[in-house]
Formats: C-alpha cells, sequence, structure tokens
C-alpha cells in the first residue's frame, strides 16, 4: 500500500476553519512571522493548561528534548537513564549533550520505565532519569519520582505522546523539573512540527530561552527591534515561528474536545475487542486518564502480530509498529553500551500493533478493523 493512499490511515490531523482563520491572520498581517505575538500567547496558554509557571516553544519536540539536556550543564561521564521503549530521539538526547545513556527496561501494564528497574540502575554517574509516557498513558510517575527524589536524581518527563493525559487528575509534564511535549503531525495536539517544554524553574525557563535561540539576551522583538542584542553564551536556532504557534493555539483551544473523541474511540474498539481472548488490550488503570494518542494492542507473539498486520494491510487499513527497541537499533549497538537486561522492552517490542486513532475515526472505520482481526483470528482457530 502506498502512502497516503490508505482506505483507513494510522492518523489523521483534526481541523476545521479555526486553524486556517489563525493562519491565514498571521501571513495577511504581512510581518512577524518568526517571532509574533502569538509564540507568547502559546506558551502563557500552555504552561496555564498544564499547570505550570513557565513554557518554552521549539520548532520540534526533538530540539525541545536536546535543549532540555543543554540545560543540566552535563559532564562527559555523567549518565541520563531512559527506556529503550520509545522513539529513538529520547535515547539520542544524552549523546548529543556528550554524555552518557543506559537504558531502563519497562513495565507490563503501563509500558513505562519500571520504577523497581530504574532503581536498581542507579549509579554515582546518574544525574537524570527521563521516562516517557507511552502512546497517551502516563507511566508510573509517582513512584520513579519518589525513587529520583531519595536519590538526588533530576527527573525530565518525555511527555511527547501524551499532553492531556492525568494521573490522579494531575497533568504529565507537572511531575519532574521540565515536561517535554511534541506537535508532530500524529500527535494529540499538532502543528505538523513543533515542541515544547514546561517548568516550574525560573531559571531553566531562562536558560532554555537562551539555548533556544542563539544565546541571545533580549526583551524585544528581533527583527523589529533596533537595540544591539547581548549574546551571553552558546546557542541554536530552535524558534517556533509564529504560524505554527497559531496552527497550536488553534488546537489547543478544542483539545479537550479532540481528546474526549479518542477516548471514546478507544471504548469502543475495547468493546469490540474484548471477546478475542488473543489480544491483550492496553488498559487504562485506575486513577490514570490515557489520551490514546496511540491505540496499541499486544497479540500472542510476532508472528501472529506481523501476519495480522499484514492482512490488515491488504484491506487498505494501516497499522505499525510502536516501538522497536532502540538498544537493538545498528545505531545503539555500534556504541557498544553495557546495558541492563531488557525482557520486558524486547517481549512486548515483538508482539505491540498500534490501530488506526484519530478524533475524526467513525465508529463504521472501527467496525471494519475490529471485523478483519475477528476474522483472522476465526481462520487462525479453524486452521
Amino acid at each position: 500500500m502506498k502512502k497516503n493512499n490508505w482506505k483507513i490511515p494510522l492518523y489523521k490531523v483534526s481541523n476545521d476553519s479555526s486553524e486556517i482563520k489563525a493562519v491565514s491572520k498571521v501571513i495577511k498581517r504581512g510581518m512577524d512571522w518568526a517571532i509574533g505575538p502569538e509564540i507568547e500567547e502559546l506558551e502563557k496558554s500552555l504552561a496555564s493548561y498544564i499547570g505550570t509557571k513557565y513554557c518554552v516553544s521549539f520548532n520540534s519536540g526533538t530540539s525541545a528534548g536536546h535543549a532540555a539536556l543543554l540545560s543540566y550543564n552535563l559532564k562527559k561521564n555523567e549518565q541520563v537513564l531512559v527506556p529503550s521503549f520509545s522513539f529513538i530521539a529520547t535515547a539520542n538526547w544524552p549523546l548529543m549533550v556528550n554524555s552518557e545513556v543506559k537504558f531502563v527496561d519497562i513495565e507490563k501494564e503501563n509500558y513505562g520505565m519500571d520504577p523497581s528497574k530504574f532503581e536498581k540502575s542507579i549509579s554515582k554517574k546518574t544525574k537524570i532519569v527521563m521516562p516517557i509516557h507511552y502512546a497517551g498513558l502516563p507511566c508510573k510517575i509517582n513512584e520513579i519520582k519518589k525513587i529520583a527524589k531519595k536519590n538526588k536524581i533530576s527527573l525530565i518527563e518525555d511527555a511527547a505522546e501524551s499532553i492531556g493525559s492525568k494521573v490522579n487528575k494531575r497533568n504529565v509534564g507537572t511531575f519532574g523539573e521540565l515536561g517535554i511535549f511534541s506537535f508532530a503531525g500524529n500527535k494529540i495536539l499538532t502543528s505538523g512540527e513543533g515542541g515544547a517544554i514546561v517548568t516550574n524553574s525560573r531559571e531553566k525557563f531562562e536558560k532554555l530561552k537562551l539555548i533556544r535561540s542563539h544565546g541571545r539576551k533580549t526583551v524585544d522583538n528581533y527583527f523589529s527591534s533596533i537595540q544591539t542584542p547581548k549574546y551571553v553564551e552558546l546557542g541554536y536556532n530552535w524558534r517556533m515561528s509564529s504560524i505554527t504557534a497559531a496552527l497550536c493555539i488553534a488546537q489547543l483551544n478544542k483539545i479537550e474536545k479532540l481528546i474526549n473523541a479518542r477516548r471514546q474511540n478507544a471504548k469502543y474498539y475495547q468493546k469490540k475487542l474484548q471477546k478475542i481472548n488473543e489480544i491483550k488490550i492496553h488498559e487504562e488503570p485506575k486513577g490514570y486518564k490515557h489520551v490514546y494518542q496511540l491505540y496499541s494492542i499486544q497479540l500472542p507473539s510476532k508472528i501472529i502480530r506481523d501476519r495480522l498486520s499484514k492482512v490488515l494491510a491488504k484491506k487498505g487499513i494501516m497499522s505499525k509498529i510502536f516501538f522497536d527497541p532502540i538498544h537493538m537499533t545498528k545505531h545503539f549497538t555500534n556504541y557498544k553500551i553495557k546495558q541492563n537486561v531488557m525482557t520486558n522492552t524486547e517481549k512486548i517490542s515483538e508482539r505491540i500493533l498500534s490501530l488506526p486513532m484519530y478524533p475524526e475515526l467513525t465508529r463504521s472505520d472501527i467496525n471494519e478493523i475490529t471485523d478483519v482481526i475477528s476474522e483472522f483470528f476465526e481462520k487462525r482457530e479453524s486452521n
């Protein structure tokens, strides 16, 4: 199946006239496409929504994560603990700042970093722990935070997939010193590309702004000010554009509607799939709010998973594996890093499959998807 020709794709970007109006407003004014008022508006709105004092926007979630680690001034022999069950950027960030990365296995319920295995992985070199909230479901962040605090380890949340998800009514992104979000094309809130970091630390807020924009310390719009800028340290061009920020604002204004639609679709999926004994559904534990950036199921084996994916593809239904273990990629095996045993990561990665999930997914779409899956298992039983 060729790209973009899927009958039912894995995701679609939810949009309406609000995004068009927001972008048109920026374009029509003929200036401040780079550092317009939308940047500050978005940052204040995101901080308010998440529940933090500060927010710094970036041109991608990857640059946001890179900036997050740069703000700690890590040394070469200092270590960052991350899960291997994640997008590769999570593990690349420590390497980008010339520090060490160490992988920690996941637990079987939330598919997040296992708190007990995190604790066993701590050494004198451990400075930061960076768990992810997989697919829109928070990891066991309270347990991880408690262990990090006891061991004086900084906690950064990789919440790229999970804006709006909660633990005991508290938003992810507020448990650590920093919370990283992504607005890439398949995320809950999307502007095509984009990212942000939220924090309650004024020091980190000011540091991140310098990193984001050439190490330039200024209170004015660089492009419309006659003031001579002050460059105080090394920085990058990781600013979000005003057009991107306008898209984010339009999406943020209806984010709860988008999340509720995903949750309703997940509920219907579960109703249709719960009768199939061979499928393990990624359920929402008590006290956790799952926002379903992905709808992932676990199959009995890699062979069955791969066969089902091919059957779905023949029917024009896209499915995808999120994620293959990072520690097993060619990129990371080349580093020859001594790692922990990754039993759960490797087992779940071989069996996980993400099905189509987006707000506009219809009941008819889900019926078609689940009918194909049911027929697949019925044929297996009869053979």
